[in-house]
């Protein structure tokens, strides 16, 4: 896989952008200067740091700095108020990026509003999900997910990953400090596959761009080895777990990744994980008509988890070409629920976003001609 050449100074951490300006003969206060513009601002090119001398700015333009935003190719906006972005990098390749207003990626009953609610002050808030993109493709392979058959291109970098989110939070143009923003890592990509640029990320997010690590969810198809690290960060998001089958045998069939991490080994990483207070596992599991969806599956899930603090997010499959599965009914999605939550499991059915686009959870493959789908 091709690494870019870094010049781009999204991606740099303060340290980073000290030696920088300590390197160009500038005063250490430049580099927080530096900083700021382009997390906090979300400056989108060298013209705009006015904070800067032009003597500085020229130096960081004569030795091939950008600011390394990813551009905008193609836009596409769902009935319900969805925006499924493909954003364009140097080097050509793209991902997808989704906001999703009154998103499901956050917290079911925080007491925040949904959709545009006054504040005493006459302004309006949102309540929106930025899903992101850690990888152009995947390796992964999941059978049911659209991602899989583009492959793997290559890892994002931290400043490819932090940029998606700053472009879609401009073009939306989302305030911090008014707007109630959740981050999901569920775009295209395995995160813990490109895990040192996604930590990466992340610490920028919180200390640059100011998106509190409780606002994030990251998920994993459960690459065990990185679970045990990312348990040990002392800044992370929340963790999610694609699980989608509750035994060996299934779980191997829709998603290859089992063979190497076993269902044994996985469960084991879990409980093991050391969880915050209030804090609990979320489980993905993809709902396909006719092959994990029975009663007797959720019973199976109900003790492959006992014992642990966790919840159950069901995600009936969205369809899409070149997919062999079909999405079950609304009786079976509810029957799995309601076999789940009387076992004292919380579990929640994520309603579909962004479907007539192709954005909805496993449809990201660059798809740019919109044809009427089911479900």
């Amino acid at each position: 896989m091709s690494q870019l050449q870094h010049t781009e100074l999204l991606g740099l951490s303060i340290q980073e952008l000290t030696d920088l300006a300590e390197k160009a003969g500038e005063a250490p206060y430049r580099a927080r200067q530096l900083f700021d513009g382009l997390y906090r601002q979300r400056w989108q090119n060298l013209e705009q740091f006015t904070p800067l001398s032009l003597d500085f700015r020229r130096k960081l333009q004569d030795e091939g700095f950008t600011v390394g935003l990813p551009r905008i190719e193609k836009k596409f906006v769902s009935v319900d108020g969805t925006v499924r972005y493909l954003l364009a990098f140097a080097d050509g390749q793209s991902v997808e990026t989704v906001w999703m207003p009154e998103g499901d990626g956050g917290e079911a009953g925080d007491g925040s509003p949904s959709g545009d609610e006054e504040l005493g002050d006459s302004r309006t808030w949102r309540r929106a999900t930025i899903c992101v993109s850690s990888q152009v493709g995947c390796a992964v392979d999941c059978a049911f997910c659209m991602t899989a058959l583009l492959g793997l291109k290559r890892n994002l970098t931290a400043g490819e990953i932090v940029g998606q989110i700053l472009l879609v939070l401009s073009d939306q143009q989302a305030d911090l400090q008014r707007d109630r923003l959740n981050l999901v890592f569920m775009g295209q990509g395995e995160p813990f596959l490109n895990y040192d640029n996604f930590m990466q990320a992340v610490r920028l997010l919180v200390e640059g761009v100011g998106i509190p690590e409780s606002r994030m969810t990251v998920s994993t198809s459960g690459i065990v080895p990185r679970i045990t690290d990312f348990g040990a960060e002392p800044v992370r998001p929340k963790l999610a777990v694609s699980l989608n089958a509750p035994n060996e045998a299934l779980r191997t069939e829709v998603m290859p990744i089992t063979k190497k991490w076993t269902i044994e080994k996985l469960m084991a990483a879990l409980r093991e994980f050391p969880l915050r207070n209030r804090e609990r596992v979320t489980f993905e599991y993809v709902l396909l008509g006719g092959v994990n969806d029975e009663v007797r599956h959720a019973r199976e899930v109900i003790e492959l988890i006992r014992g642990l603090r966790a919840k159950v997010n069901l995600i009936a499959l969205n369809s899409g070409p070149d997919i062999p599965f079909e999405t079950p009914s609304e009786e079976r999605v509810k029957a799995f629920q309601n076999t789940l939550t009387r076992a004292g499991i919380p579990a929640f059915v994520r309603r579909p976003r962004g479907r007539d686009i192709y954005a909805a959870c496993g449809q990201l493959k660059h798809t740019t001609e919109l044809v009427q789908i089911g479900g």
